[in-house]
């Protein structure tokens, strides 16, 4: 049974995705209930399989063999510490912004909670698939799912963003499939597992055609990832969206960082594979512009909507350049406490967009002088609302949890004590720094990126919450309950986090470990075990 639930993930979702599809657009509670009933049975499972890799060690692998073909022929799904991870962390956000939508958002147009459920199983799909074609594929479930919900609710500054959002992604998904394509005619084959096993008998003739197809390949990833300068497309897009989608696609990012880091420790973190540590100062390289890019353009921003999405391509930055720096040779630490920032940087900014609404409800007297500046950006209010009245009862204090989940927020960001953000910084500092006095340029670039993005990040959220909580005399507007309540258990789980941060780093530090040992996942989907098929009593033949 626990073999068949890693498959669960995409099934879930995509029944009932294809069930809402049957009801009329006016049984939106419908809807909603069974898309509630769906996030919460993913949560459910995730947690599951979560638990089962960490009961298992460092070596906690399960595969998933469909239609019982042995691999490489089958495709194949891959359940780890890293992918059960990523499958909660998609899980508790996708719930969360389930609830808060159905404030107002769902209302905004058709098939929401449909686009919402499809786009949870292309996540999940692109976490669980063994193979680059299947890894295309989820990526374009994910990708069509969100063209929908970033256009859902109109507005002309949102299908501006969403028409240059589909476009720069329709260019990646080319690229994708051009690396494919290359990778497919040198190796003939698309398995990850196999791809691993073959690396390091490819003839010196064939490397550059099969560089060239991952160069094309990591491309593609670094779009979808936002990194500089391919994240041009990011902030507008990110800003522009509904509040409850813009909090899913803070983990869209994450799935680019996903893919280079599977790809990279499986294929280029190999010793004698011609591909040992390809790419790496390229990753730092780009990881550190990132951080840079993010760093300027938060304290340049003038909207909370915006320095949310700028907080993106900020942890995806910093994941990439530590990802460069564990290629070129570094230690297991660095990435063991990267792992345990991008989670706590991810709960922190999907909750930031979650709380973009409600803040901008009512604007101050700084809003009004920067009004100008506002409609150049085009982060003006969003019209799209209309006369739409948020559902369910006001939060009592409202105003006043708002504020708070919002400077835990900024805290986690800019990573101050006692939150994950200062944990995960801290512990990605001590790893920059074990190879003292032999640390090279680099890594000092990356500590003195790592700690002046905090200052900017406090300095930029200070500012909004000066300008949101003071700089009005009138009465704030009612605040609603299914609008605080989602930022309220994102919040909670960064203090658990903190709370227990050993425990949730001894987790990062055994995904770490199975990263970095490539035979139990090059050669544990060989050795997947096909399903045992009953025997009909007595004739030896297998029973239908």
């Amino acid at each position: 049974m626990i073999q068949h639930l890693i498959i669960a993930p995409i099934l879930i979702p995509f029944i009932a995705g294809a069930l809402m599809l049957l009801y009329d657009d006016r049984q939106r509670s419908a809807k909603f209930w069974l898309s509630l009933i769906s996030a919460g049975l993913l949560l459910l499972v995730a947690i599951r399989l979560l638990l089962e890799a960490k009961e298992a060690g460092s070596g906690g692998i399960g595969f998933y063999l469909l239609g019982n073909w042995a691999a490489p022929m089958a495709i194949v799904l891959v359940v780890d510490h890293l992918s059960a991870m990523m499958l909660v962390l998609t899980a508790i956000i996708g719930l969360a912004s389930l609830v808060y939508s159905r404030a107002v958002w769902h209302r905004q147009g058709q098939h929401y909670f449909s686009l919402f459920q499809f786009l949870l199983m292309g996540l999940n799909g692109a976490f669980l698939t063994g193979d680059l074609f299947n890894l295309f594929v989820f990526f374009e479930v994910l990708l069509a799912a969100s063209y929908g919900l970033l256009l859902h609710g109109s507005g002309q500054a949102r299908v501006r963003a969403g028409m240059h959002y589909i476009a720069v992604n329709l260019a990646a998904s080319l690229l994708f499939l051009l690396g494919v394509s290359l990778i497919y005619g040198v190796t003939g084959t698309l398995n990850m597992a196999h791809l691993a096993n073959l690396a390091p008998m490819i003839p010196a003739v064939d490397q550059p055609l099969l560089k060239m197809g991952f160069a094309l390949l990591g491309v593609a990833f670094l779009i979808k990832a936002g990194s500089w300068p391919l994240s041009f497309w990011l902030p507008n897009a990110y800003m522009s969206a509904a509040a409850p989608v813009g909090a899913i696609f803070a983990i869209l990012t994450k799935v680019g960082i996903y893919a280079i880091l599977r790809l990279s420790m499986l294929l280029f973190a190999e010793e004698g594979t011609g591909l040992t540590g390809w790419g790496a100062e390229v990753l730092i390289l780009l990881g550190l512009a990132s951080v840079a890019f993010a760093l300027f353009g938060t304290l340049a921003s003038q909207s909370l909507g915006r320095i949310a999405a700028y907080a993106v391509i900020l942890s995806s930055g910093t994941v990439l350049a530590v990802i460069g720096f564990a290629l070129a040779g570094g230690g297991g630490w660095m990435l063991t406490a990267a792992l345990y920032y991008m989670i706590g940087s991810t709960l922190a900014t999907a909750t930031l967009f979650l709380l973009v609404e409600p803040m901008s409800r009512d604007d101050g007297g700084i809003a009004a002088m920067l009004a100008l500046t506002a409609e150049i950006y085009g982060t003006g209010k969003d019209e799209s609302l209309g006369a739409e009245t948020p559902d369910g009862p006001a939060m009592p204090a409202g105003l006043t949890l708002i504020s708070v989940c919002f400077g835990i927020c900024a805290i986690v960001l800019a990573g101050l004590p006692p939150l994950p953000g200062f944990v995960g910084k801290l512990g990605m500092i001590q790893g920059a720094l074990a190879d003292a006095p032999a640390a090279t340029f680099l890594n000092w670039s990356f500590i003195a990126l790592l700690i002046l993005s905090g200052l900017g990040t406090i300095i930029a959220l200070a500012r909004i919450g000066i300008q949101t909580f003071w700089g009005s005399d009138e009465a704030s507007s009612s605040v609603m309950a299914l609008e605080v309540a989602p930022a309220l258990v994102l919040i909670a789980l960064l203090g658990v986090m903190s709370i227990k941060s050993e425990a949730v780093l001894r987790y990062t530090g055994n995904t770490v470990e199975a990263l970095q040992d490539r035979s139990l996942y090059a050669y544990g989907v060989f050795g997947a075990a096909r399903t045992t098929v009953p025997m009909l009593p007595g004739t030896g033949e297998e029973q239908p």
